[in-house]
């Protein structure tokens, strides 16, 4: 039997209107497809008018899940894998369904799309020949110690960073940062609120608000 194919699907991070045509026309052949949240994206795939099986697949699912996956492809299905928003197996589990498909000879395929990292870096102004991307950052262990690795990088350095803490790490980088380093954060990318807070450390911190809402990236650059 002639194994099926797993997409690496990108979706809109938030605008709708930014998925791509090939990823239109994935979601609507495959068989199945593997959501991070189903609700979530039940909005897109309803917009769009899909209408294909979907199972839940995050962070917390398990290796059963995987194993059901990967039970589909082997039997033939093709599978698109969907995150909430933007690249799968950046910042969340797909990797391990990737990584297993892959041993399994399974043929992974990826359709590019929109990413919140490339999405932030290229209207930053930063330099972005070279980048350094750290994920979330942690919330106990390991902190300073990767703040301190910000500090000396020679490349722009991106990170995600949740509402609730945004403010708290941009006040604990300071102590680690030059006056004139330069720092960008950008916030609901693509979305109606979308703003980029540019300055200084200083100067960003003043205009973050005390309680912030929305998705954000951070961007730092040192040298």
């Amino acid at each position: 039997m002639t194994k099926g194919k797993l997409y690496i699907t990108a979706t809109p991070i938030g605008n709708l209107s930014d998925l791509t045509l090939r990823a239109k026309e994935i979601l609507n052949s495959v068989n199945l497809i593997a959501c991070e949240d189903t609700r979530h994206s039940g909005i897109l795939l309803k917009h769009y008018k899909i209408d294909k099986p979907k199972l839940s697949f995050h962070s917390h699912s398990g290796h059963a899940k995987v194993i059901k996956i990967l039970a589909h492809l082997k039997n033939g299905d093709d599978v698109a894998l969907i995150s909430d928003a933007g690249t799968p197996g950046i910042s969340d589990p797909g990797y391990v369904l990737i990584d297993s498909a892959l041993d399994l000879g399974i043929e992974v395929i990826p359709i590019p799309g929109p990413s919140a990292v490339i999405t932030a870096l290229c209207a930053s102004g930063l330099p972005t020949d070279k980048f350094l991307y750290l994920g979330f950052l942690p919330t106990k262990k390991g902190r300073q110690t990767l703040f301190k690795k910000i500090a000396d990088s020679e490349y722009t350095v991106v990170f995600y960073e949740s509402p609730h803490r945004l403010k708290k790490t941009l006040k604990q980088l300071k102590d680690y940062l030059s006056p004139d380093s330069k720092v960008v954060v950008a916030k609901e990318l693509t979305k109606i609120y979308e703003k980029f807070y540019r300055g200084n450390i200083d100067e960003v911190i003043g205009h973050i608000p005390d309680k912030p809402r929305g998705e954000y990236v951070v961007m730092i650059n040192t040298a």
